[in-house]
């Protein structure tokens, strides 16, 4: 029998301490971002290029915040598409990681440290615990937020060296906005088989 009452209420059995540590995590839900500015951008649908880029990039951002939003750590820890792995958390991890590469290292030259692994490392996906399910969406808005910093200062036009080919600022947000709309996909599905919320 499911010991558990509503969602975010704290009905789990004490450990064998005595107190409700694990309990804590099941209280805990992702908060909501808050609506979105904008019919279909996070910002200007006409005008300046870059601010158009930008309010793109981050409406997808929120978008991901808002599907998670309401979730307790456990279910966004959960994989609840067998036999895929993918889990919410997962994704969180994922894009946190994007972000500081692509903007941070990559255009930025910031000398930061690998996330999860770095480029190519499947930890990302694969080693999200419920425990630690509010401290990465804290970072993905963290690297999100020092990612905009880091390339604030930077024209469209300045080209980076990827893989041996020239690839312009203009053309990794682009990156960004179909790597978030890619993962925002896989999200959706996640969350309606979680819970059956649709439409976020």
């Amino acid at each position: 029998m499911d010991e558990r009452g509503p969602r975010g209420k704290d009905t789990l059995p004490e450990n064998s301490s005595g107190d409700h540590a694990y309990a804590r995590v099941v209280s805990w839900t992702a908060p909501d971002p808050g609506p979105s500015a904008g019919l279909l951008t996070g910002g200007p649908m006409t005008g300046d290029e870059r601010a158009v880029l930008q309010g793109y990039l981050d409406r997808h951002r929120a978008t991901l915040l808002r599907i998670c939003a309401g979730l307790t750590a456990e279910e966004l820890a959960a994989r609840p598409v067998p036999p895929s792995t993918l889990s919410l958390l997962g994704l969180v991890r994922h894009l946190a990681k994007v972000e500081r590469i692509w903007l941070r290292r990559r255009v930025g030259g910031e000398d930061v440290p690998d996330l999860h692994g770095g480029p190519g490392d499947p930890t990302d996906f694969d080693a999200g615990v419920a425990e630690l399910a509010a401290d990465e969406l804290r970072v993905l808005q963290e690297e999100a937020a020092r990612g905009d910093a880091a390339v604030a200062g930077i024209p469209l036009d300045h080209e980076i060296d990827f893989r041996g080919e020239a690839m312009s600022l203009r053309m990794v947000y682009l990156h960004l906005i179909g790597e978030y709309a890619r993962h925002n996909g896989h999200a959706d599905l996640l969350r309606q088989v979680i819970d059956g919320v649709v439409g976020r």
